[in-house]
């Protein structure tokens, strides 16, 4: 069974840093992509970033620059480091596993002074 665990949110000042981490376990990681998406209060799920098996990488042009998206395939683990952070990043984080229907339980991230 796959599953998916992420950790790290918070509340931080604007400016500040956060680096969420996703532990996957159940599916053989290295090959597969991953990707960070993020639901705010009343809107839709959004697509955050995207890192493949080959680790080659995207990003929604809102994180660009300030969010990054690595993979540590012996630990099983996608990260997000998020700096720069601004109001609007405020939302629950979910890590996903693309081609796949599961998701994780979420991680809170407030962004406030």
């Amino acid at each position: 069974q796959v599953q998916l665990v992420e950790s790290g949110g918070g509340l931080v000042q604007p400016g500040g840093s956060l680096r969420l981490a996703c532990v996957v376990s159940g599916i053989t990681f290295s090959s597969k992509t991953m990707g960070w998406y993020r639901q705010a209060p009343g809107k839709e799920r959004e697509w955050v970033a995207t890192i493949t098996g080959g680790s080659n990488i995207g990003y929604a042009d809102s994180v660009k620059g300030r969010f990054t998206i690595s993979r540590d395939n012996a630990k099983s683990t996608v990260y997000l480091e998020m700096n720069s952070l601004k109001p609007e990043d405020t939302a629950v984080y979910y890590c996903k596993l693309i081609g796949f229907t599961t998701w994780g339980q979420g991680t809170q991230v407030t962004v406030s002074s």
